[in-house]
């Protein structure tokens, strides 16, 4: 129970209790990302619901303000440290460790939050307005849900930049997890949106391109990737009207 309550705590900005954990119980957390996923997916699909009685503009905002608010913007600010480390990679490899360190933000990272910003609002809007009354809000939910299945697979294909979390997750990644994790999903994707599973080749994409830009993973490696491999689910929900 304690890896699956810190999972929730580290994922989503719900108020649960402090509990006592050791590093064991932190390292187990990975594998229950997916249910935070499922939270964040259902909060922000019953936003959007509520948001798009009235409007799928307001369904799209409200939605996309549930799902800043639920992470605390964690995915996003990894997205942006990402994007600084990768700008600053272009110009010199030497400087990536030192821009991931830095907690400001740069202009690669503040026009790339702001584009992922834009495209989730959007795809929210598009996917929202195609007229289809019977369409199941669970097809929004699967979004948070795969995007939380990648920590897993990146942890077990790419080394780690530095100690921290990530080197926590290692502990409690393994392939047999991945897999269940994975098939799960494909099983509830294919039976709601089948085009969706068009969008697991993200997941294993982002762990090449990180290691041929950056080198590893690291906390913003994951943060980055979630952010992403969700777009990537809410353009293969548009696609699929």
């Amino acid at each position: 129970m304690k890896p699956l309550l810190l999972a929730v705590q580290f994922m989503t900005r719900l108020p649960l209790p402090a509990i006592a954990a050791d590093d064991d119980d932190f390292g187990r957390a990975i594998r229950w990302f997916p249910v935070a996923g499922l939270l964040v997916g259902g909060t922000v699909a019953g936003a959007a619901w509520i948001g798009e009685t009235r409007d799928p503009a307001l369904g799209a905002l409200l939605g996309l303000a549930a799902w800043v608010c639920m992470t605390g913007a964690l995915h996003l600010d990894g997205l942006g440290d990402i994007a600084d480390a990768a700008g600053a990679a272009h110009a010199d490899r030497a400087r990536i460790s030192e821009v991931l360190a830095d907690p400001h933000l740069g202009s690669f990272g503040a026009v790339t939050i702001t584009l992922q910003l834009l495209a989730k609002f959007v795809l929210l809007d598009l996917f929202l307005g195609d007229g289809d009354a019977g369409r199941p809000m669970s097809m929004l939910v699967l979004v948070p849900v795969l995007a939380r299945i990648g920590p897993l697979a990146w942890t077990l294909l790419l080394r780690p930049l530095h100690s921290g979390f990530g080197t926590l997750f290692r502990r409690g990644a393994n392939w047999l997890v991945l897999a269940g994790w994975l098939a799960v999903w494909a099983a509830c994707a294919a039976a709601a949106c089948p085009l969706l599973l068009a969008a697991l080749p993200v997941v294993p994409l982002w762990a090449l391109w990180l290691r041929a830009r950056i080198g590893g993973i690291s906390g913003d490696g994951h943060g980055a990737g979630i952010e992403l491999v969700e777009t990537g689910a809410l353009l293969m929900l548009v696609l699929a009207r």
